[in-house]
């Protein structure tokens, strides 16, 4: 089971433990020797420790799914990932050299080395969109550089993969990421827009050569939101040293909507590169922010209405539907686990290309305090997860085609529902409890879904159990 907490000195899976290197929100980091032979490597592992937030497994998950997926010399190399139900963790190389965070207290600078620097990113993001990944976490702490002078962009935890589940879009509804760097449309919860990164690239940029933050660092959603209709400050105003051509390549990066930046990573390099071709419009020139009626204009719009709106959902084609099969892991017998596998079986042999996603509600108190471990010291949310996995191996479904949610709240129902609103699920599967008096009282999980469910609901019955 999941230790939660590692020591210099232990030994996972081959790779022995030198020291913690770093200890952020939502992972660890931690110098690896391989035993075999000897290599120097960097280890990732999730924080699981009492009271913390479910997000951090969450991520965890999709960094493992997408980094062995990414190429080149703009990402760290991958080497190992470790399974949740021994130790979750994930080897990569090790790179030599800090991250941009340093630089920090040598704000502001010269805009030709910001422009190098933005380039130099650009090139990374460009590589990655390649890759079907938009990044959505770009900030200072996030980009380091090899000796050879190209940037690596590391911390894929809250990243998107074109062609994986979006676990993060998937089980929480607020925005995650960097308050200063967000992009508008990610604030409302769109992550699939790759321009998101050039957004916070030029929100970078910009701090690095002011000294100041554009939008500041809000955070609450309100104040996060202010950026759909509150321009920041022209940056040649606060430092009158910057370059007509610089200015026009920061303000277009953090327009609201994504339309209205550059196309694409590599015209934005190209742009920084090349400064005497960029053609210069009214931003260029502008030293003040947008008057009151502007903002009160833009303020009065329907949000969603000043941003470019996310690709509209395909028609849900008959052969690839989404199948959510519900597990209640505290009265599980064997013949109803079996009984769900079968059923489910069924569904994704009449739809090849089917999507799983495997369901667990933790049930909160109403009244007292939750805790997140057990009497043994082990992460409930973790042995959940191992758990919902434990029961989808004999399915035997390749990587990406099942996903597995473990998501916590009161009503059990009422959270399998939203589930299946929020993701256009188009059949549920799941089981009903035996008989009971409680039961006949308060009405049955299953009941309520089937009642209320958008969607195709199947329940299924152990008879052998009934009375």
């Amino acid at each position: 089971m999941v230790k939660g907490k590692l020591n210099p000195g232990d030994v996972i899976e081959g790779f022995r433990i030198d020291e913690l290197t770093h200890s952020g929100g939502m992972a660890h980091l931690w110098s690896v020797t391989r035993e075999a032979d000897g290599a120097s490597f960097l280890m990732k592992t999730p924080v699981v420790y009492e009271g913390e937030d479910p997000a951090a497994i969450v991520s965890f998950e999709m960094e493992q799914m997408i980094m062995p997926r990414l190429k080149g010399v703009h990402v760290p190399r991958h080497i190992a990932n470790g399974d949740f139900s021994t130790q979750p963790f994930i080897v990569m190389e090790r790179l030599s050299g800090e991250t941009l965070l340093p630089m920090l207290k040598t704000l502001p600078l010269p805009a030709e080395q910001v422009a190098e620097l933005g380039a130099r990113i650009a090139d990374a993001l460009q590589s990655l969109h390649e890759q079907g990944v938009v990044h959505l976490d770009v900030k200072p702490s996030n980009i380091m550089f090899r000796p050879s002078g190209e940037a690596v962009l590391i911390d894929y935890g809250l990243a998107h993969h074109r062609q994986l589940p979006d676990l993060m879009q998937e089980e929480f509804r607020l925005p995650y990421g960097t308050a200063p760097y967000m992009a508008p449309e990610q604030v409302m919860g769109i992550r699939s827009e790759p321009r998101s990164d050039l957004f916070a690239l030029g929100a970078l940029m910009y701090f690095f050569a002011t000294g100041t933050r554009p939008f500041g660092d809000p955070q609450k959603l309100k104040g996060l939101k202010q950026r759909l209709w509150r321009d920041p400050v022209p940056p040649r105003k606060l430092n009158p040293a910057l370059p007509p051509w610089f200015q026009e390549i920061v303000l277009r990066c953090l327009e609201v909507k994504a339309g209205r930046r550059h196309p694409t990573a590599a015209q934005l390099a190209h742009d920084l590169r090349h400064p005497g071709q960029v053609a210069l419009t009214a931003r260029a020139e502008k030293l003040e922010k947008d008057g009151f009626f502007a903002v009160l204009k833009r303020k009065g719009e329907p949000q969603m209405s000043l941003i470019d709106e996310a690709p509209p959902r395909e028609a849900q084609a008959s052969d690839a539907p989404i199948v959510s099969v519900a597990i209640n892991l505290d009265d599980m017998t064997p013949e109803l686990a079996d009984m769900l596998r079968r059923a489910a079986l069924r569904i994704l042999e009449r739809a090849p290309e089917a999507r799983l996603a495997v369901l667990n509600v933790q049930k909160l108190n109403r009244i007292a305090l939750d805790q997140t471990l057990d009497e043994q010291g082990h992460n409930k949310h973790v042995q959940r997860l191992v758990g919902l996995k434990d029961w989808a191996r004999p399915l035997k479904l390749d990587q990406g085609r099942v996903t597995f949610h473990v998501l916590e709240a009161i009503d059990p129902a009422e959270t399998i529902l939203d589930y299946a609103r929020l993701n256009n699920v188009d059949h549920i599967v799941m089981g009903a409890r035996a008989n009971s008096t409680m039961r006949k009282i308060l009405g049955s999980v299953s009941a309520k879904v089937a009642a209320e469910a958008p969607c195709t609901v199947t329940v299924v019955r152990n008879r052998a159990t009934e009375g």
